[in-house]
């Protein structure tokens, strides 16, 4: 030991001894306080410096989960997702700096700290072929458990670190559910989160803290007023559910939060595999997805993935077929610089959009068979085509830079048959409604992140700007087909449907004139071009334990509109302030406020009205986060406010009718608490708990008789669990044996309705699996609703203002999927 720490060692001791008001004469070699005293000062005066760098594998990729330790001390770190690593406060000296980790060669460097001085240590590993195996035995540990979001939400902290509820899906999680897009139960998996059933063939419609959510790709928001299409699992590495407003990700949205789609890119490495699949309700798909290099010195990576999927439906007649193409090109230029190619396009046609049934006697009336549709009738098309270029560098150490651009396309071509009556026996007449629809959003990103020290506090920067232009055009409504009508007359009853249109009796659409000229004369039509610009200043004190993030945001956003009134240019600035703090190493405290805005697009029709406002929502939450038994599985508590302002409300006129006009006199709250532990809870036992309680009520309204009652779509009590366990012993007959059960379970359910405010029945659903791996071979089957119970997805109540002898209120829902099973094949390359 050099004398320089011996005696600092001394000095702490010594100081340890006087504050403690030890006995002058119990400490060798003091003779007063004053001897003390300076010994403090001394330690005060002890200078620190950082160690920082970044590991990789021999191929230039990152390399994550490293050990990074100083010889003979008890300082060290693990590379995160990118590969970094950091060291601080480390007092000065000459130390051995040791890289190593499972399946990877170790590597040291001699290496000198200087006072306040920052030494860089880069490392690049080669692979360990021996240990290989032993890399695949703990590949399995934290597959339902991540430590940090993904590059595309921009934050640099771990999650135990964020002063905000962020959860996130993973591959592997969704692998184990057969889950095989974003429709098919992916809420299940994160508190409070809450799929509402409605056109499930085009776009998952997706609720949380009791408001809809938008989607996001990448960071990007592809939000439409019917889209985007739903992703795939074949294209998914993870989803990432974002709590509340997130200013440093997006700029116009419900305060609820967002998800975040997560596509898959190449790895470098072969995690090729092939996968069919077949189940109940004529399932039947196949899906591959190859992940390698194109050149030998592996800078140029490919990744393709490639899916078709066939699947029928409880509704007699109806199907939905699609398949998905998604190449990913990256290239990097050298050892600071990767730029990326991604095209993902989707297919999908459907004999309907929506699974619904009617009812005038209430939710859950009729058969989950029944389907207003017809087999003669044509089927829905959709398809979207999904372009992004991305750009990744590094400026030093310390800094990154980061752009992309996107360029999405969103069309649907076809027919939606709806009851126009209902008469109090089911009688039910039809028409076909044109159903057709255009979107085209653009996307611009770039961000700047890095850190910067001011003595004792380092500020981790996060700025950028983001641009987006959204436009939309609809035909819902040019053409309505009043009656379709079966042969001979006959009535369709939905208590005894009968099928088969005559031909001579269906009708077809006019489409002489462009998609765009028609939907130039309705309100589906739509343009908001946004700019964006925020900075975000984490300051991390106390050597990194207290946390205090200032951010703010600048939105710029302009809806054109058909009427001068209805051109709206907005500006906003939406600040967040939040605090985290580290109790222990593994236990955070965090309190978040944020804000949201949402252009509104048009006016109401009154005379000399102004245009609206935008829709504002203001957040307040605190939470605890703790990590347990090493990082092996975590918990996450949350408890919010969520208020928002100038809600959209009907003209009330004093009677039981309104008006059909607008205004801005609304305001809603949502508050609640939530619950989520996800990870390895033992070894080979893979958890995800979760539980959410949401008070949303009305509490402000033009009619005074709507306070007070509960949001629609949503609910009061959600909970949810997976667990899946592994037999891996080599020795035992039950070697990769797994089985895995869940439950969801939804209590207090709010119809999506607010004049009349109207419960659904509970929800109760269970599913249990079984699978088998030996070598690169899976097999995997599920039981989905084990119980075969009639579960409701969505509701909600249509009130006529007369009724009729023939025609008279009704009630819409769907049904969720009967019991069904799936068997899965898999077989991997590597």
């Amino acid at each position: 030991m050099q004398v320089k720490q011996i005696l600092l060692l001394g000095a702490f001791c010594t100081s340890a001894f006087i504050t403690s008001a030890a006995p002058v004469s119990l400490i060798p070699g003091i003779n007063s306080k004053a001897h003390g005293k300076t010994l403090l000062r001394i330690l005060k005066e002890e200078q620190f410096g950082t160690i920082r760098g970044r590991v990789t594998t021999s191929d230039g990729n990152a390399a994550s989960s490293v050990s990074v330790s100083l010889r003979g001390t008890h300082f060290g770190a693990i590379t995160n997702d990118n590969g970094e690593y950091q060291i601080r406060r480390v007092p000065v000296g000459d130390y051995t700096i040791v890289v190593s980790a499972v399946g990877l060669h170790p590597k040291e460097k001699q290496i000198h700290v200087s006072e306040k001085g920052t030494v860089y240590a880069d490392f690049s590993l080669n692979e360990n072929h021996s240990e290989l195996a032993e890399v695949q035995i703990h590949s399995n540990k934290n597959k339902y458990k991540v430590t940090k979001v993904s590059p595309s939400l921009r934050l640099q902290s771990p999650l135990i670190e964020v002063p905000q509820n962020i959860q996130v899906v993973t591959s592997q999680l969704m692998a184990d559910q057969q889950t095989f897009d974003v429709v098919d139960g992916i809420t299940r998996n994160v508190s409070g989160a809450l799929r509402v059933g409605h056109w499930d063939a085009q776009y998952a419609n997706i609720y949380m803290r009791g408001t809809s959510i938008p989607a996001f790709r990448n960071g990007m928001n592809q939000k439409m007023p019917w889209g985007p299409l739903a992703d795939d699992a074949a294209t998914i590495d993870r989803i990432e559910f974002i709590k509340g407003p997130a200013g440093f990700m997006m700029a116009n949205g419900e305060p609820g939060g967002s998800y975040n789609i997560v596509t898959k890119k190449p790895t470098g490495e072969n995690h090729s595999s092939v996968s069919l699949s077949g189940g109940g309700y004529n399932l039947g798909r196949a899906a591959i997805d190859l992940d390698g290099k194109l050149s030998r010195d592996g800078r140029l990576l490919f990744r393709l993935n490639l899916a078709a999927q066939t699947k029928g439906s409880y509704n007699k007649y109806n199907y939905t077929d699609k398949y998905i193409i998604a190449p990913v090109i990256s290239y990097q230029i050298d050892s600071n610089t990767v730029i990326t190619a991604e095209y993902t396009t989707q297919h999908v046609e459907a004999q309907a959009l929506g699974t619904y049934g009617f009812s005038p006697k209430g939710f859950g009336d009729t058969d989950p068979s029944l389907f207003i549709g017809d087999p003669s009738l044509d089927p829905v098309k959709l398809s979207d085509h999904n372009v992004t270029f991305y750009l990744n560098h590094r400026l030093n150490n310390n800094w990154k830079l980061n752009g992309q651009v996107a360029y999405v396309r969103y069309g649907m071509f076809g027919g939606t048959p709806w009851p126009s009556t209902i008469a109090p026996n089911g009688d039910m007449r039809r028409y076909l409604n044109i159903s057709e629809e255009l979107a085209i959003n653009k996307n611009a990103q770039v961000s700047l992140t890095g850190d910067i020290g001011t003595g004792p506090i380092v500020h981790r920067i996060l700025t950028g700007i983001d641009m987006g232009n959204l436009k939309t055009w609809g035909d819902f409504s040019s053409v309505q087909l009043a009656d379709l009508q079966l042969a001979n007359n006959a009535t369709f009853n939905i208590y005894n449907p009968i099928y088969g249109i005559p031909a001579a009796n269906i009708p077809v659409f006019d489409r002489s004139r462009s998609l765009q000229v028609r939907s130039g004369s309705n309100t589906y039509a739509t343009n908001l071009t946004y700019t964006g610009a925020y900075l975000q200043d984490e300051l991390r004190m106390l050597d990194g334990n207290l946390r205090l993030t200032l951010a703010g945001r600048f939105t710029h956003a302009v809806t054109v509109g058909k009427t001068n009134a209805a051109q709206i240019s907005d500006d906003a600035f939406s600040p967040r302030v939040g605090l985290s703090y580290s109790i222990t190493k593994d236990f955070s405290a965090y309190g978040l406020y944020d804000q949201s805005f949402l252009p509104v697009s048009n006016a109401t029709n009154l005379p000399n009205a102004a245009p609206f406002k935008p829709i504002r929502g203001n957040n307040i939450e605190f939470g605890l986060k703790k990590n347990w038994f090493e990082g092996r599985w975590n918990t996450t508590f949350a408890a919010y406010q969520i208020t928002k302002n100038n809600v959209l409300t009907a003209i009330y006129d004093g009677s039981n009718i309104a008006t059909g006009n607008q205004i801005q006199l609304g305001e809603t709250k949502s508050k609640g608490i939530e619950l989520d532990i996800n990870g390895e809870v033992v070894k080979n036992l893979n958890l995800v708990l979760n539980y959410a309680y949401t008070h949303a009520r009305v509490t402000k309204d033009n009619n005074p008789v709507l306070v007070g009652n509960p949001i629609p779509n949503s609910a009061k009590h959600i909970t949810n669990g997976w667990l899946s366990y592994r037999f891996r012993r080599e020795s035992s007959a039950l070697n990769g044996l797994g089985l895995s059960g869940g439950y969801q379970i939804q209590l207090g359910r709010y119809a999506g309705s607010t004049s009349v405010p109207l419960t659904l029945p509970s929800y109760y659903r269970f599913d249990a699996g079984i699978s088998y791996e030996k070598g690169r071979v899976g097999v995997s089957a599920v039981v989905n609703n084990l119980l075969d119970r009639r579960l409701l997805t969505q509701g909600s109540y249509s009130k006529l203002a007369k009724e009729t002898p023939t025609s008279v209120s009704y009630y819409t829902y769907i049904y969720e999927m009967p019991r069904n099973g799936r068997l899965t094949i898999t077989y991997k390359f590597k």
